[in-house]
């Protein structure tokens, strides 16, 4: 449940971004249809981002190395937003809002995942 719950935050950014991308575009400080592109390709990166959750689903101990990519991707997912952020030039307050809901987001999800790891460890020990 803990897995699904992050896939489920994953994907309730992914999905809106393909679907309606022109209603995000504002928010990258982009706009018309390249920043709908743009925003677009995020939700598709997005998708690609859930692929190791599908396995990671069925099995967490059995499919370990999936989950260890979950948790891979989330930490660098994390680490690479802090990045951007505390290299965003004064002036962009719009792409520091996002940043700031996308670290928050990826943090408590990084936090459920490791709590859904150390469970999955738990169960396989028994």
């Amino acid at each position: 449940m803990l897995v699904a719950a992050v896939l489920i935050a994953n994907l309730s950014a992914a999905i809106p971004y393909l679907v309606r991308p022109a209603h995000y575009v504002a928010a990258f400080e982009l706009s018309g249809v390249p920043g709908q592109v743009v925003v677009r390709g995020f939700g598709l990166l997005f998708l690609m981002w859930a692929v190791p959750f599908v396995p990671t689903l069925m099995h967490p101990v059995k499919y370990r190395v999936a989950f260890a990519c979950v948790l891979a991707m989330q930490v660098i997912g994390l680490f690479g937003e802090a990045l951007m952020l505390i290299t965003l030039p004064a002036g962009h307050d719009a792409l520091r809002a996002l940043g700031l809901r996308f670290i928050a987001v990826d943090g408590a999800g990084l936090m459920v995942l490791l709590i859904a790891y150390r469970i999955s460890l738990a169960s396989d020990n028994r």
